[in-house]
């Protein structure tokens, strides 16, 4: 039970609907879409397109958008990837042969095509009962008329002035007299407000044919992209089959590649092999075979993930019990392994998360990121659209499995999740944090389900994480030094992450009762609310 005398948040409890978001306007948005008559897939897209106005350096219409989409609460779950594309006339040669080995944060390059807004549209249309139009009202005023800047959002703006410094439209719209606004001051993005007011007339069309696309285009050619109208004329995401493993006494579902939910599972199933609860809740020991077993993981997510729409993604082979065990095996407990051991395969072979709840328990997972803060940094001029950078996941190694090619989806770090038990969602769920969603996955439910923890307090635990390619792993200040101390002995190198890792909603059903209780991440501005 919380210790109420110590800092900290409460779980919600409510009856008839729920939403938990990352910034307190989104939800609150959310609700009243819930209230208006609305279901759980109006709030989610409703909330999500406000945070693509007040958390601009977490998402926007110029990035992507992934759905776990339960109708009745029922193990009949539909996934939704709104993922873009790379340009027709992208490809590894192509990249070799400009002498590019390696592309920088602010790059036309690295902007894919952005599938949110088709994603929305599609969504709305298929799972929602208001017109988007409607959900887009909130979104656009305000953009229009300014919102205050949440003290977590002026956090990141700081860090970023320096890219936004390098755009003269992410200059204009985003810096005052060339700093980070403060937080509390109120901001206005009115070219956006026209863009999402286009949206809202034309529905996805008005974004990606039309004067909007032309200036999202022209600003990318004049830079060196190779982007066409073409390309956003034919964005598209598509209805996938979610991928799933067995975690205790529950089922984890999540979607398949390109997303590395996978590796969510993959991480799961090596823990699974442990006794829940064998070590103490904060110790070295547990800290550190998560450490490992997330290294592992990762170290397969980027030898084997890519679009399996143009690569052989063993995806039964990677969340097979044969390859859990083997890489548990590897797991020493006394120290790091260093160098990882050589990824094996079959010889055949910053973002937003928004969770909704409604009265008749349709669920709702939904994630929407422009990946690094601020994406790209760069900022089409006449239409405000901040463009994510979603290419720099992809390998410039010719032959990978995630190496850039025409039309291609790049490696995806967002990952909406839903628990299931006994045919029926239990939580749908979602963690923030780029790269660390994975190893945030696991993490969370292992604190929930091997510890005993409430929604809250799961998410409230100190957290690590070891960033693929990095021989360092960052530590939150808030762990013990007892810990730190245990880890160091066990050859871990550890530093302070630049800024709180990631974030979190879930909300938990309780069929028998009919309560719902709702957790949000108190690294974030947001809460959750339910009515």
């Amino acid at each position: 039970m919380r210790d109420f005398e110590l800092q900290g948040r409460s779980t919600v409890h409510t009856v008839n609907g729920m939403a938990a978001t990352s910034h307190p306007l989104a939800t609150l948005e959310a609700l009243n879409v819930l209230q208006s008559g609305g279901n759980a897939m109006d709030a989610a897209i409703a909330a999500c397109a406000v945070q693509c106005v007040v958390e601009p350096g977490s998402t926007g219409v110029g990035g992507d958008c992934f759905a776990l989409y339960a109708k009745g609460g029922r193990d009949e779950i539909v996934a939704y990837n709104g993922s873009g594309r790379a340009p027709a006339a992208a490809g590894a040669d192509w990249f070799a042969d400009q002498g590019i080995t390696q592309l920088p944060v602010q790059s036309p390059h690295g902007v894919t095509v952005p599938g949110a807004v088709q994603a929305w549209e599609q969504l709305a249309a298929d799972h929602g009962t208001l017109p988007l139009a409607r959900l887009l009202q909130s979104a656009i005023r305000h953009a229009r008329d300014g919102y205050p800047v949440a003290p977590r959002q002026q956090l990141d703006w700081q860090q970023h002035v320096e890219l936004l410094r390098g755009d003269t439209t992410a200059s204009k719209i985003f810096l005052v007299n060339g700093e980070a606004p403060a937080a509390g001051a109120l901001h206005r993005q009115p070219l956006l407000a026209q863009t999402l007011e286009t949206i809202a007339a034309k529905g996805a069309s008005g974004f990606y044919t039309g004067p909007v696309a032309e200036d999202m285009v022209g600003f990318l050619r004049s830079l060196g992209g190779l982007h066409t109208m073409e390309d956003f004329a034919a964005a598209q995401g598509e209805y996938v089959t979610p991928i799933r493993s067995r975690y205790r006494d529950y089922e984890v579902v999540e979607c398949p590649p390109n997303g590395q939910g996978i590796i969510a599972l993959l991480i799961l199933n090596i823990l699974a092999g442990f006794k829940s609860g064998d070590v103490p809740l904060l110790s070295a020991e547990r800290l550190h075979r998560e450490i490992e077993a997330g290294r592992l993981a990762y170290q397969v997510r980027n030898a084997l993930v890519g679009d399996p729409a143009q690569a052989d993604i063993p995806v039964d082979w990677m969340l097979s019990e044969e390859h859990a065990a083997t890489l548990r095996g590897q797991l020493d407990p006394t120290r790091r392994l260093d160098p990882l051991p050589q990824v094996t395969a079959p010889v055949n072979e910053d973002t937003v998360y928004i969770t909704v709840v409604d009265k008749d328990r349709n669920c709702v997972s939904f994630i929407n990121s422009i990946f690094s803060p601020f994406g790209s940094g760069l900022v089409a001029p006449r239409t405000g659209v901040l463009l994510h950078n979603r290419g720099l996941s992809f390998s410039l190694q010719p032959g990978h499995p995630n190496a850039i090619a025409s039309g291609k989806r790049p490696l995806h770090s967002i990952i909406p999740g839903m628990l299931v038990r006994n045919g029926r969602v239990q939580m749908p769920f979602g963690v923030m944090g780029g790269h660390y969603q994975a190893s945030g996955h696991a993490y969370f439910l292992s604190n929930l389900l091997d510890y005993g923890l409430d929604l809250q307090e799961a998410m409230d635990l100190p957290r690590m994480f070891a960033p693929p390619g990095s021989d360092a792993v960052q530590v939150e200040k808030t762990l013990p030094q007892h810990v730190r101390e245990g880890l160091a002995q066990r050859g871990h190198r550890l530093v302070q992450p630049p800024r709180p890792i990631g974030g979190s909603q879930a909300i938990w059903l309780d069929w028998e009762n009919g309560v719902l209780t709702g957790a949000s991440d108190h690294r974030k501005d947001g809460c959750a609310l339910g009515y």
